[in-house]
């Protein structure tokens, strides 16, 4: 367990109570695990850590041994989003290469448990950066940088590995990935529709009519933003995790890129864009999305002459992704009130995937 001295304890991601209608059954649970886990004894506790928009995540106490929990959302119909075999199996392969991905302890398909697969990872314990900092920590405009750096820097690594050398030389296929990729995340737009947007059909038309050619594959996390890391507790310009591979395949490194950028909000952004920061990119110091991409492509070598068309596909996939969460919600199938203002967020998306295709700005 990381040593956390008692100045730093309190910026730690905390786990709360079970949101209503995403409990776990314990009851049902508690037997299984100790059958997997014979040295610890019970009783088995659980909470909820409260982020995240797509799988869930928990802390489960067993005795004294603590667990991170992942299943998939109550009420989804995306199977292939949330396939808890594949990130599994993902992670048991990447691990010991990547030490930053969690380190996985038990899958379960049984479904008679939790009503869905579900897999154990063991905790990582650190900070966790979501829209503002947490009152107290020191977040210089040093910090800012050297954490910034350090982001991009840590995606420029994952990109470097050799994923055929770890075993996971099958996750994907990179052959014809950016097209499939536009015209998949389209069709999941139409899927999951409920508001006519104007600037889906013109976006749509832009990104299928200028999808580059794929230069170079890599391992791909695919949801790369700032509440996705784990920092040091003693240094918060340290990665030492990286969550959520869920979407985790063989792509495009620039599409990786592509997807980080869309999560960073720089400070002289209009105040229509502000309004969908994820996390403190606009803090003095932090590098600027262009700013990040030079550092990559000086760390990568990679030309990143079309990073306009990565920006722009990734905002509407950003856009997608919720809408498909809104969907949910506009069903029923959840009762999450954080998904109410969605339809907002979504537009505003939309609105700056627009701006990236038409203007080339990033």
């Amino acid at each position: 367990m990381l040593f956390v001295n008692s100045v730093l304890k309190d910026f730690l991601d905390h786990p709360t109570a079970m949101r209503a209608g995403e409990e776990l059954p314990l009851t049902l649970l508690e037997p299984y695990l100790l059958s997997h886990f014979p040295a610890s004894t019970g009783p088995l506790a659980a909470e909820q850590f409260p982020s995240g928009h797509s799988n869930l995540t928990y802390l489960i106490r067993l005795g004294n041994r603590e667990m991170v929990l992942r299943r998939p959302p109550f009420g989804s119909k995306v199977k292939s989003a949330h396939d808890m075999g594949r990130e599994y199996r993902v992670l048991s392969k990447l691990h010991s290469a990547y030490p930053q991905a969690p380190r996985v302890l038990l899958f379960c398909d049984d479904e008679s448990i939790l009503g869905s697969p579900f897999y154990l990872t063991e905790p990582i314990r650190g900070i966790i950066l979501r829209k503002d900092p947490p009152e107290g920590l020191n977040f210089s405009p040093e910090v800012a940088q050297r954490l910034s750096e350090s982001f991009v820097d840590n995606l420029a690594r994952l990109h470097g590995l050799n994923y055929a050398a770890i075993g996971l030389g099958d996750l994907g296929k990179p052959q014809g990935y950016l097209e499939r990729q536009v015209r998949g995340w389209i069709d999941r737009y139409r899927g999951s529709q409920t508001h006519d947007w104007p600037e889906v059909e013109r976006i749509a038309a832009w990104v299928i009519q200028r999808t580059p050619p794929l230069r170079e594959a890599t391992l791909i996390h695919n949801d790369y933003k700032y509440d996705n890391m784990v920092l040091d507790s003693n240094d918060v310009t340290k990665v030492i995790g990286v969550l959520d591979w869920e979407m985790c395949t063989i792509g495009d490194p620039l599409s990786d890129l592509g997807t980080a950028l869309a999560y960073w909000v720089d400070a002289g952004d209009s105040n229509e864009l502000q309004q969908v920061r994820w996390c403190p990119s606009n803090y003095p110091g932090s590098l600027t999305r262009a700013q990040l991409v030079k550092r990559y492509s000086l760390a990568t070598g990679r030309d990143v002459s079309s990073m306009a068309f990565y920006l722009a596909f990734a905002r509407f996939k950003v856009a997608v992704i919720l809408q498909q969460i809104y969907y949910r919600y506009h069903l029923g199938l959840t009762q999450d009130q954080r998904f109410a203002s969605l339809p907002r967020k979504i537009e505003i998306l939309l609105r700056a995937s627009l701006h990236a295709a038409e203007t080339g700005e990033i």
